[in-house]
């Protein structure tokens, strides 16, 4: 049981760096299809873990993953701010409604 949570957190990290690379290449469509895919893989394991511990390996093995996905998530961040910023000025003084 152990190892199939500790594939979530390696398939969360597969998404992250997915995440990464796209945001590199500018494909912000790609990032957020990745998000997308890391929402669901989020989730789900959110369920797993509910029901299932980490030994102690594979919690030393989760803080990596974890420590991974942040620097990836740190350096996405980083790349998207300049296209962020681009969007809000692009829209400044429309009001805009989200559903």
């Amino acid at each position: 049981m152990t190892q199939m949570l500790i594939d979530y957190y390696k398939a969360i990290e597969d998404s992250s760096a997915k995440m990464l690379e796209a945001a590199k290449a500018e494909d912000w469509d790609g990032v957020v299809r990745y998000e997308g895919a890391c929402a669901v893989l989020i989730e789900q394991l959110r369920q797993r873990a509910r029901s299932e511990d980490l030994d102690p390996v594979a919690k030393a093995e989760k803080s990596r993953i974890m420590m991974r996905i942040l620097n990836n998530d740190a350096q996405i961040r980083y790349l998207a701010e300049p296209w962020l910023a681009h969007f809000e000025q692009k829209f400044e003084g429309q009001r805009m409604l989200l559903h």
